[in-house]
C-alpha cells in the first residue's frame, strides 16, 4: 500500500493526502516534446546520476525505474499509487526515481525535464513542500535550471511558469455529493483559481467521491502564497463537508445509515464487482465509519482497499486474464479483507 494513503486525524477524514509538484527544466535542452532521442537520453542520465550515482545523501533512499524496462502492469501499479503520470508512461526515454517510503518521486522527461513530487498523508501541504524544496536544492547544486529573472522557472506549459509549483489535496466529499452541494462548492473553487479533477488528475473521473484540488497558475506568486491559498480554501471545503455530514445525519438519519450498511453488505457478499461500483460502496462505508455508524472496521482497511481494487493492482495480485476474472477476483479480495479485519477486531 502507498504510505501516503493513511488517515491520521479529523481533517484527514476529508483530506486524504497532500501533494507538491515542482516543474524544472535544464537550460541547454529543448522542452521534452521538442527533444531529439539523444537529447532525451542525456537528460535522463544527468538527472538520474545526480541522485543515484552522485555523492548525495539521497542515493541510498531511491529506486530507479526506466519506463522502457517496465512492463504495462508495473507502470500501471505506479500510476495507481500516484507515483507517475500517464504522460511519462508513454515515453520510452523517461524514468522515475522513487523514495523507498514512496513519499517522493522524481519524474524525468515527462512534460518537463524534471518533476519533483512529494506526497504526504492527510492535510500536510507545508511538510510536503519542505521536503520537495530540499530535493530541489540537491538537484540544483549539480544541474543548471532554465530560469528567467523576470518570469521565474521556465516550463513547458505556460501555466506553470514562475515557481513551477503545483500544490494539491486529495479530498473525500461524499456528503456534499449526496446532498447536491458539490457543484456549487467546486464551481466556487474554480472561480478562486483552483483546478478540480478526478482521482487520477487531469481527464480522470471522481471515483468514490474523491477529488483532486490544485492551483492553476504560478506566475507572479510566491510558493507560500500559493500553498496558503490552497490551505485556506481547503479548510472551507473541509468545514462544508463536515457540516454536510451533520445535515445528512439529521435529515436522512436511518435511511442513510441503512445505505451505509447495505454497501457494507454488498462488499461482504458480492461475487463480482467492477471498480466504479466498488469505489462507491467503499466511499459509503468510509463515511459510515467516520460518522460512527460502523465500529468493527477501520478506515485504514477501507483506504487500503481503495488502492488494492484498482484494475492494474488486481491484475498484478491475481494475474486475471480478462475483465470478468478481474471483477470476480476484486469481489473475492474485498470479502476476504473485510472478513479478516473484522475477525482481528473481535
Amino acid at each position: 500500500m502507498a504510505n501516503w494513503f493513511e488517515v491520521n486525524d479529523d481533517e484527514s477524514k476529508v483530506v486524504i493526502s497532500s501533494r507538491i509538484r515542482l516543474a524544472r527544466n535544464l537550460i541547454d535542452y529543448p522542452f521534452p516534446n521538442k527533444m531529439k532521442e539523444e537529447e532525451s537520453k542525456e537528460v535522463l542520465q544527468k538527472a538520474k546520476d545526480v541522485i543515484v550515482n552522485g555523492n548525495t545523501v539521497l542515493k541510498d533512499d531511491f529506486k530507479y525505474y526506466k519506463m522502457q524496462d517496465c512492463d504495462e502492469v508495473e507502470k500501471g501499479m505506479l500510476l495507481e499509487k500516484h507515483l507517475i503520470s500517464r504522460e511519462i508512461m508513454e515515453n520510452s526515454n523517461s524514468g522515475v526515481l522513487i523514495k523507498n517510503d514512496e513519499s517522493v518521486s522524481v519524474m524525468i522527461n515527462e512534460e518537463d525535464h524534471i518533476r519533483i513530487q512529494t506526497i504526504f498523508p492527510g492535510f500536510k501541504l507545508n511538510e510536503a513542500f519542505d521536503l520537495a524544496d530540499k530535493i530541489d536544492d540537491v538537484l540544483e547544486e549539480q544541474l543548471d535550471y532554465a530560469y528567467d529573472e523576470r518570469l521565474g522557472f521556465l516550463t513547458s506549459c505556460p501555466t506553470n511558469i514562475g515557481t513551477g509549483l503545483r500544490a494539491s489535496i486529495m479530498v473525500h466529499l461524499p456528503a456534499l455529493v449526496e446532498l447536491g452541494y458539490i457543484d456549487g462548492v467546486l464551481k466556487a473553487a474554480n472561480q478562486l483559481g483552483l483546478a478540480v479533477r478526478g482521482i487520477y488528475g487531469e481527464n480522470s473521473k471522481a471515483l468514490g467521491n474523491i477529488f483532486q484540488i490544485s492551483n492553476q497558475l504560478t506566475l507572479g506568486r510566491k510558493e507560500q502564497e500559493i500553498i496558503g491559498n490552497i490551505m485556506g480554501i481547503a479548510k472551507q471545503i473541509i468545514d462544508k463537508e463536515l457540516e454536510a455530514r451533520d445535515v445528512l445525519k439529521k435529515e436522512k438519519g436511518i435511511r442513510f445509515e441503512d445505505r451505509v450498511y447495505r454497501s457494507l453488505g454488498i462488499l461482504k457478499s458480492s461475487r463480482i464487482i467492477d471498480t466504479k461500483e466498488a469505489m462507491n460502496h467503499l466511499s459509503n462505508v468510509k463515511l459510515g465509519i467516520e460518522m460512527n455508524f460502523i465500529e468493527e472496521i477501520s478506515t485504514r482497511i477501507i483506504d487500503k482497499l481503495m488502492i488494492d481494487i484498482q484494475p492494474i493492482h488486481q491484475i498484478s495480485m491475481y494475474e486475471a486474464k480478462n475483465v470478468v476474472e478481474r471483477d470476480i477476483n476484486r469481489a473475492s479480495h474485498i470479502r476476504k479483507t473485510i472478513e479478516l479485519n473484522t475477525k482481528n477486531k473481535e
